[in-house]
Formats: structure tokens, C-alpha cells, sequence
């Protein structure tokens, strides 16, 4: 069992790092309304199950991934049980050789570490180097689960706020692809 707070609506009193920090000032601003809880560190999709029925949906698998030049990133969103196929993934989005980026770029681009993937992290891609791919699936839910650029917190919110008004504020367009 891992240690999970009571379901709150508004953001933390102090802010455990800047990505976070980031993440409630806009939801704020943009009046998307949330519910957050605070956890113990989880760093893998088993973890968050508890996270899911405490919230009532599903916290969403973010893979961080690069082009074999390390010029091209993509953040791929899609439901924690599915597996990815990069070959396949490659095919889709026109690029070869997708393999998993280095925890390194990943704070570099996203501000998180390793673990901590979320689409949130893209708050801190304002020159715009990440594209955003999200399974088709997580698209047609009423809901969308993550973390808020840290593992020991998580939310839910709209999938439609999420895409409609949180993506385009931060100047991000996501691509829906069938994973």
C-alpha cells in the first residue's frame, strides 16, 4: 500500500518544483478545474493503480522517446496497460529508429526526471522541440490522468480541457495516432 492524500481541488500550498508550480498556475488561470491527491513515489504503471481507483480514472503512460540523432523528441501519452510498438510507432509518424531518450534530455526538454514523465513536462518545451502523440484510446475518455511533472502527485482533469485549452495555451498541438 503506498501512502495516498484525500482528494483536494486546488493546488498544493508550496510547490515542489517549478514544473509544478507551472502546471497549477496555468490550470488556474485557464479555470480548469482538477482533483489532485499527493502519493509516495511511484515510478512505474503497477504503482499507480492505487492512484487510479483513489481518483476514479486511469493515470496515463508517458513515454519520452528521440529520433537515432537525438534531434526529433516525442512524448507518447497512451493507457497504462498498452505496449508500445516503436517500430510500428516509426512507420506511423514518418521516423526512423525511435528509441527512449536519456533521462538527461528528458529534464532538458521536460523539465522531469526519469519516472516523472508526464504531459504536463511540456510547460517547459517553449522553443517547441517535443511532439506531443496520443493513443487515439486516451482521447475518447471522459477523463485523463497524470502527474504534474512529479511522481508524488497526481490529477485528473477533462481530457477535453486538457486538449481544447491546456495544450493550445502552452502552444502545443497533439497528433492522435492509433498505438
Amino acid at each position: 500500500m503506498i501512502y495516498i492524500s484525500e482528494i483536494s481541488t486546488t493546488a498544493p500550498e508550496k510547490g515542489r518544483n517549478a514544473t509544478e508550480d507551472k502546471v497549477y498556475k496555468i490550470l488556474d488561470k485557464l479555470h480548469i478545474s482538477y482533483e489532485r491527491v499527493d502519493n509516495d513515489v511511484v515510478e512505474s504503471m503497477d504503482e499507480c493503480k492505487e492512484i487510479d481507483q483513489a481518483l476514479g480514472t486511469e493515470i496515463r503512460k508517458s513515454i519520452f522517446l528521440c529520433n537515432q540523432k537525438k534531434t526529433s523528441f516525442f512524448l507518447v501519452v497512451m493507457p497504462a496497460d498498452k505496449q508500445l510498438d516503436t517500430a510500428e510507432l516509426s512507420k506511423k509518424i514518418g521516423v526512423s529508429k525511435l528509441s527512449f531518450a536519456s533521462g538527461e534530455l528528458m529534464e532538458e526538454h521536460l523539465g522531469t526526471k526519469p519516472g516523472s514523465a508526464s504531459i504536463m513536462g511540456l510547460v517547459n518545451d517553449e522553443d517547441d522541440y517535443v511532439q506531443l502523440i496520443i493513443d487515439k484510446e486516451v482521447t475518447q475518455e471522459e477523463w485523463f490522468g497524470c502527474n504534474p511533472g512529479i511522481n508524488t502527485a497526481h490529477l485528473k482533469m477533462k481530457t477535453d480541457d486538457l486538449l481544447k485549452k491546456f495544450l493550445p495555451h502552452i502552444y502545443h498541438k497533439a497528433k492522435i495516432v492509433e498505438l
